[in-house]
């Protein structure tokens, strides 16, 4: 199972979004991030997959979110993704080859361009909830969603 990231940048309303370029998750609005090297801590990945996908660098992330993935076998890409709010970055959001930004209004957020699951956990998380999800998309090409709230992360 990989380790994955999601960061989530904020400010005055809106949440920063990226549409994916290539590889997994190509056409699709996401939050920055990808997999953990080995060797980092997540909050390490979340800053690094930052810096590399859109030039910004978090000053500090927030974990709000931990997602089991659980995608169909053939697929081989179950994930355990941490997803973090990051209030204070330097830098400005920049496009790059695998991604490219766009700031969105908490009111209006793409959902139709995302990721099926996106529509449970992501309006959960801005509203303040932290939680721990699973997303089983395994079941005859159907998605199960289930979600705890939890109070804090260890």
């Amino acid at each position: 199972m990989f380790r994955t990231t999601i960061c989530l940048l904020r400010k005055d309303g809106q949440i920063l979004l990226a549409m994916k370029k290539r590889g997994h998750g190509v056409g699709k609005w996401n939050g920055i991030g990808g997999k953990a090297q080995e060797s980092e801590t997540i909050e390490q990945a979340a800053i690094r997959e930052t810096q590399e996908e859109i030039g910004v660098t978090p000053l500090k992330v927030t974990k709000v979110a931990e997602i089991t993935f659980l995608l169909p076998p053939e697929k081989n890409y179950d994930q355990f993704c941490t997803v973090f709010w990051c209030d204070s970055w330097r830098g400005d959001p920049q496009e790059s080859e695998e991604m490219r930004p766009e700031w969105f209004a908490l009111g209006s957020i793409p959902y139709d361009d995302m990721w099926e699951s996106d529509r449970h956990w992501l309006p959960e998380v801005i509203v303040g909830k932290r939680l721990a999800a699973i997303v089983d998309a395994t079941k005859d090409g159907a998605m199960n969603y289930s979600a705890q709230y939890v109070d804090n992360f260890a």
